[in-house]
């Protein structure tokens, strides 16, 4: 056998060990779930970190295989290394973390570490130095949302920042693909609208937290609305629609009033008829997703291209190096499910999918478990905005909705979005070890008597009761 046959052995095989593992993951990613054990989860926790690093070694080793590039190796042993320090120094700082959290998002950064390497060595590093400079700065977050309690009395800050970053763009951001999307400082490009997520779910949890009346749904409306009109005149219609969706669920659930969700839903139904009519950038954008063969070599050229890689990964791909994910324009940034599906597989592609499917699950346990209103419409928010990102993305390139423009989170390529999200993981974080702390508090006081403590902490423990009660109700 020579050389390039055992290449490709080699290749073909790691191929498919590469999609046994991610099931295997992606199985135990709900299987501790159900673990009330807590050896036992931590035996599924092992299990998913050798999944995890063996998958990222197989993957590497087909791309040096294929390629024969030095320098591969010794990426590799950096981001070894930096998935190894980042579990250690979640795990030894923050013992009460969310450990499901922390292997998932560390998963889903592997992931687009190898497929941004396998498009692009020189935006791999990029995106990689950026991970690592977020993930040390990411790490004093947790420490910041448990001590400064002034973040939950910052609302009208939130709103004035948000606002004023977004009109920023608006008028001094250079135009992107009809769009503007970033300010330039210093030479780097600057994402706005991916850091306003984070700060527009904390004005809206300071909004509606204190108080329901109509008078503040109003003012909640109207701010968010603004924020929304900002993104859509700068045609950045894919962050436009995360807010709004944010939004809505974050009314719902802080009025759990049904009519203004429908009258959220109407209005967006108006305004994305509007759209259509007022914007000819959107009105391409629907033309393209209802027939995209009509201009294939035109404005289509880029959703058929998607469609081409994906048909032809079918269930198990064609390898690393197999495929032409790079037909596909902007493919790193905005296509990048397009070509995991190629190359790793319509399963691979579905494993991934129920990942950041756990993660969401995990963000909205979380918010439950909260008993202060402010942290937990918070916590939801910053969940949903994770969600709605994610299914933009897929849908979008693979023709279920039309196409939007924003990124895979922690997977595609781009700095913005790659802080912003380890930001809100590292918030959620914070969140979920702020629960420790009040289970904490609760158990303590309810070894003395009632009357031995403060009219606080009664009301307080009270308060976590009928809150608790409402939610199994």
């Amino acid at each position: 056998m020579n050389l390039a046959n055992l290449t490709g052995t080699v290749s073909k095989a790691a191929q498919y060990l590469i999609i046994v593992l991610m099931v295997i993951y992606t199985v135990q990613s709900y299987t501790v779930f159900a673990q009330r054990n807590r050896t036992d989860r931590e035996q599924i926790f092992l299990r998913q970190n050798v999944s995890m690093f063996v998958i990222h070694f197989l993957a590497y080793l087909i791309m040096y295989l294929n390629t024969a590039k030095f320098e591969l190796i010794l990426f590799y042993g950096a981001q070894v290394l930096y998935l190894m320090f980042t579990l250690l120094l979640y795990r030894n700082l923050y013992p009460r973390a969310s450990r499901s959290l922390i292997k998932n998002m560390c998963m889903l950064l592997s992931v687009g570490f190898i497929m941004i390497t396998r498009l692009s060595y020189d935006q791999s590093v990029k995106q990689f130095e950026i991970a690592a400079a977020g993930t040390a700065i990411a790490l004093l977050i947790p420490l910041i949302v448990r001590k400064l309690l002034v973040l939950t009395k910052m609302t009208w800050g939130y709103v004035f920042v948000g606002i004023g970053l977004l009109a920023l763009v608006m008028i001094a951001a250079n135009v992107t693909n009809g769009a503007r999307l970033a300010i330039y400082i210093a030479g780097f490009s600057f994402q706005a609208s991916e850091f306003v997520k984070i700060i527009f779910v904390f004005a809206v949890a300071g909004l509606l937290s204190t108080e329901h009346s109509f008078r503040r749904v109003v003012i909640a409306t109207v701010l968010a609305a603004a924020h929304v009109l900002i993104l859509v005149v700068s045609t950045d219609l894919g962050s436009a629609l995360i807010f709004f969706v944010t939004y809505l669920v974050m009314l719902f659930v802080a009025t759990r009033n049904p009519f203004l969700t429908m009258i959220g839903i109407l209005a967006f139904c108006v305004a994305a008829i509007a759209a259509y009519f007022l914007f000819a950038h959107i009105r391409i954008r629907v033309q393209i997703w209802r027939d995209p063969f009509a201009d294939y070599a035109g404005s289509g050229y880029q959703i058929c291209q998607s469609l081409f890689a994906i048909a032809a990964g079918g269930w198990f791909g064609t390898g690393l190096y197999n495929g032409s994910p790079g037909a596909i324009p902007y493919v790193a940034q905005d296509f990048m499910f397009s070509a995991i599906l190629e190359e790793m597989g319509g399963v691979f592609g579905i494993c991934l999918i129920l990942v950041c499917m756990a993660v969401f699950i995990m963000f909205v346990n979380i918010a439950m478990k909260l008993s202060n209103r402010f942290y937990r419409l918070a916590a939801l928010g910053i969940g949903t905005t994770y969600a709605t990102q994610v299914f933009l993305t897929i849908g979008g390139g693979t023709k279920l909705i039309p196409m939007t423009g924003v990124t895979l989170p922690l997977v595609s390529y781009g700095g913005s979005s790659l802080l912003s999200t380890i930001t809100m993981f590292a918030i959620v974080q914070g969140l979920y070890m702020l629960r420790g702390d009040e289970v904490k508090q609760k158990n303590a006081a309810q070894i003395r008597p009632e009357t031995e403590r403060t009219p606080q902490e009664v009301y307080s423990d009270r308060r976590m009761e009928r809150d608790e009660a409402q939610r199994r109700y």
